[in-house]
């Protein structure tokens, strides 16, 4: 009998691609550092780079000819590679060659594009300014207008209290017991509080009386006062 042995295939991996523009100028400045740079001030491209860079890249699968279009136009258009366009600065290619100096009208032209995004960045950030100014006034004026609701609020709760203390406090008059008489509305002084009565009895020196809350004492001549 034969074993026939069956042999595994290996599995091919796919290539991942790169999925924006900040992988792809990565990618570049990987495989291209003395043309491509990350970070401080970059150089100047040579004129026409993108067909060296698609011939160069045609069999890499992680990036198509449309991806590095964009990517290069990313990048030659960041502050920094415009700050690198300037007078006297020597262009490279992709091995980091000199492919010849910076002409002037590509110096103005970096400078004037500066310019205008410098200027749209300032606009950018004044509206946010003014934005952000707007929204606090709107605040303001709405915790206000909260505040002059609870301070009015807060100003009838004291006056009202005052009021209350200002009865509370008026002077008590003292009841002759002589002229007291049964269901006889008074009032009673215990401790530090005044509580309203009705006389259910006059006895000696003072009388049974029961208050409001049904509450049945005797209490003092001294400690009765007039209704």
């Amino acid at each position: 009998m034969t074993e026939v042995q069956s042999e595994v295939q290996p599995v091919a991996q796919e290539t991942q691609k790169l999925a924006n523009n900040k992988e792809i100028i990565a990618y570049l400045a990987e495989k291209f550092p003395l043309c491509f740079s990350l970070e401080g001030e970059a150089k100047p491209l040579k004129i026409g780079l993108f067909q060296d860079l698609a011939e160069a890249l045609k069999d890499d699968e992680r990036v198509s000819k449309t991806q590095l279009r964009q990517a290069l136009r990313q990048y030659t258009s960041n502050w920094r590679y415009l700050h690198g366009c300037r007078a006297g600065a020597e262009r490279v290619d992709l091995q980091g060659n000199s492919a010849g100096l910076l002409e002037e009208e590509h110096v103005l032209h970096a400078q004037q594009q500066l310019a205008e995004a410098k200027a749209k960045l300032a606009q950018q950030r004044a509206a946010q300014r003014a934005e952000r100014a707007e929204k606090a006034k709107n605040n303001k004026k709405r915790y206000m207008r909260k505040n002059k609701g609870a301070q009015a609020g807060a100003g009838v709760e004291k006056n009202t209290a005052l009021k209350k203390e200002a009865k509370s406090e008026a002077p008590l008059q003292a009841a002759d017991l002589a002229s007291l008489h049964k269901e006889a509305r008074v009032k009673v002084k215990i401790s530090d509080t005044v509580k309203g009565a009705v006389v259910l009895d006059i006895v000696k020196d003072g009388a049974r009386v029961q208050l409001d809350n049904g509450l049945v004492i005797n209490v003092s001549a001294e400690s009765l006062f007039l209704g």
